[in-house]
C-alpha cells in the first residue's frame, strides 16, 4: 500500500520532467539550421532583426555581465570587429541578464564593447537553445548557423577566426 502511494506521488512528476527533458533537448539549434527569427532592441535604442545582417558573417554572442568566460571572450571580439567588419563581419552581442539594461549599459561602457548589443528576454533564450554562457553563434551571409561555440579559450577564439576567415571568403 506504502508503494503504491509512493508511485502515485513521483510518476506524475517523473513524467513531467521526462516531458520538459524532451522539449528542451529537441530546441537545441545546430550546424546547419537556419538561424530563428530576432526581435531585439540595442541598448542604444535600434532595432535589431536578422534582416539587419542579410549579406553580413554574424557572430552572435550571448553573455551575461557577472559571467567570467563571458568578460574573455570580449576582447577577442573587438579585435575580430575591428579586424573584419570592413569585409563583412558584424557582431552581437546579446545579454541574458535579468533586470534593468542600466547594469549591462555600464558593463558595456567598462569593457568598450564595440559592437551593438541588446538584452534577450526567455523566448528567445529557448529558440536558440542556450545551455550555457557564453555560448556563440556564427551565422553565415543566407543566416545559417555555421557554428556553436559554448564555453571560452585560445582554441575557440582560433577556432572561430577560421570559421569567420571562410565564410568571409565565399
Amino acid at each position: 500500500m506504502q508503494l503504491k502511494k509512493s508511485l502515485l506521488r513521483i510518476t506524475p512528476l517523473a513524467l513531467a520532467g521526462l516531458l520538459l527533458f524532451t522539449q528542451s533537448a529537441h530546441a537545441i539549434l545546430q550546424k546547419g539550421d537556419p538561424a530563428p527569427p530576432v526581435k531585439l532592441t540595442s541598448t542604444s535604442g535600434q532595432p535589431i532583426t536578422l534582416n539587419n545582417y542579410k549579406g553580413y558573417v554574424l557572430v552572435m554572442d550571448f553573455f551575461a555581465t557577472w559571467c567570467i568566460p563571458c568578460k574573455e571572450a570580449i576582447p577577442h571580439l573587438n579585435s575580430l570587429m575591428a579586424k573584419y567588419g570592413k569585409q563583412g563581419l558584424q557582431v552581437l552581442g546579446v545579454s541574458v541578464d535579468e533586470g534593468s539594461d542600466r547594469d549591462v549599459k555600464t558593463f558595456i561602457n567598462e569593457r568598450r564593447i564595440s559592437y551593438p548589443v541588446a538584452i534577450a528576454g526567455e523566448e528567445m533564450q529557448t529558440e536558440y537553445g542556450l545551455r550555457s554562457i557564453p555560448t556563440v553563434f556564427v551565422i553565415n551571409k543566407k543566416g545559417v548557423v555555421v557554428e556553436r561555440f559554448q564555453g571560452f579559450s585560445d582554441q575557440t577564439a582560433k577556432t572561430m577566426e577560421d570559421t569567420i576567415k571562410r565564410l568571409l571568403a565565399e
